[in-house]
């Protein structure tokens, strides 16, 4: 701002002076520019110093204390927040986490592998390849095992369809050594074959095991002979157990369709096989690999008969005991399989032999099958594995379906007959 204009007075009589008057013109006293400047400052700060002191000073200090608490506070909550954060996750990994990783390690360090080798050897030397000769030719190989001996004879168990049509049967164990050996029994229906040796020509009686304890996911192995059994004779493969009672359907000896209840693993099984031990991971023969039951269109399922299923029938075979298979008497055919059939689908009586167990029971051509003794059947393959598990002698309850009317019929089971 301008400076204000001010009243120049004589300092010795007081008079009032222009700005340019050097002398009073009263007292004749000489004007002192710089004195008069001097007041004029010194009035002048006087009106302005109380301004700055007073009111400006405090108000600069509030801003500046405002804005130090703006930013101070929010840094130190995040502090804290951290804080507590790295707190809490050091509790959490030291009480929960540091013990789950933990027993996640046990767990894995407790899956360790070193071999089969000594269940191997257990049963190695029991293993036989079985040669099938027609008319003194070699026709076909499989493969067998030294299941039990009797005295002087040695008893081994194979696949009924390894020696078919057979009319000499040797086999050969692993030191090379080749014997002729007798056939003591055969069936079809369960493919399970019995072979008599002398005992002094056997290395190893192979131990066996009990299949019902058996758990998905168990160690198995396969010993036999694939392919060529010159070149891969007692050729040894690994996988575990894949499932327990399955039901499989096969063509046996005779081109009948026959369902079977079976062992399932991953281990490798060829032509050549059938016939040799599967074993558990103490070297227990736990079932028969068969061949006829894989699938060349589906890799990694094998199937094997239950020891305890293969040893029923070697049995009776060693004791002489025929083996008989229930009978009914009927032929039937199965109605979706068949050109005429018309929509009409199910298990039908083709024919009823004269006499039979079904003819003397009231059951007739044309009679659609629906279950027996309870449990729904819907082809030949499953009537029949069903009749199987009865014995000759026993009475079953067959259900019909007759002119639209549901009828049982009790039919008592007969031993003679090659149909069901």
């Amino acid at each position: 701002m301008p400076r204000a204009k001010e009243e120049i007075k004589c300092s010795g009589c007081g008079n009032k002076l222009t700005q340019k008057a050097k002398f009073c013109p009263e007292c004749g006293q000489k004007v002192i520019k710089d004195e008069l400047v001097k007041e004029i400052e010194k009035e002048e700060s006087k009106k302005v110093q109380p301004v700055e002191i007073i009111e400006e000073e405090p108000k600069l200090k509030k801003e500046k204390n405002e804005k130090w608490k703006k930013y101070v506070y929010p840094i130190i909550a995040i502090i804290i927040t951290l804080g507590l954060c790295l707190a809490m996750f050091t509790m959490y990994y030291k009480y929960y986490l540091k013990n789950l990783v933990i027993e996640t390690t046990k767990e894995t360090v407790t899956v360790t592998d070193t071999g089969i080798s000594a269940a191997v050897n257990k049963v190695y030397d029991s293993v036989v390849i079985i040669e099938n000769y027609v008319d003194k030719q070699l026709y076909a190989t499989g493969t067998g095992f030294v299941y039990k001996t009797e005295g002087d004879t040695s008893y081994i168990l194979t696949n009924s369809h390894v020696i078919q049509n057979a009319t000499s049967v040797k086999v050969v164990f692993t030191d090379e050594k080749r014997e002729e050996v007798e056939v003591v029994g055969s069936d079809s229906y369960s493919d399970i074959a019995v072979l008599a040796v002398d005992s002094d020509k056997v290395k190893k009686v192979a131990e066996i095991g009990d299949s019902t304890k058996l758990n998905v996911g168990d160690t198995a192995f396969t010993v036999g002979a694939p392919l060529d059994s010159a070149t891969y004779g007692w050729t040894v493969t690994r996988g575990v157990i894949s499932g327990t009672n399955r039901l499989v359907t096969i063509t046996d000896n005779n081109n009948s369709s026959i369902m079977m209840e079976v062992l399932q693993t991953d281990a490798a099984i060829n032509n050549g096989n059938s016939g040799g031990p599967l074993c558990n991971s103490n070297g227990e023969v736990i079932g028969i690999t068969n061949m006829k039951l894989a699938s060349s269109s589906i890799e990694g399922m094998g199937f094997a008969i239950p020891i305890e299923k293969a040893a029923e029938y070697a049995d009776k075979f060693i004791s002489g005991e025929s083996v008989a298979h229930p009978y009914l008497g009927v032929y039937m055919y199965d109605s979706s399989n068949t050109y005429y059939s018309r929509g009409k689908t199910g298990l039908y009586i083709e024919e009823v032999e004269k006499n039979s167990p079904a003819d003397k029971a009231g059951l007739k051509k044309g009679d659609k099958i629906l279950s027996i003794n309870g449990k729904e059947v819907e082809d030949s393959t499953h009537f029949k594995y069903e009749l199987y598990k009865l014995k000759v002698g026993e009475k079953v309850k067959i259900t019909v379906d007759r002119d639209g009317k549901e009828k049982t019929i009790t039919v008592t089971l007969g031993s003679t007959g090659k149909n069901a």
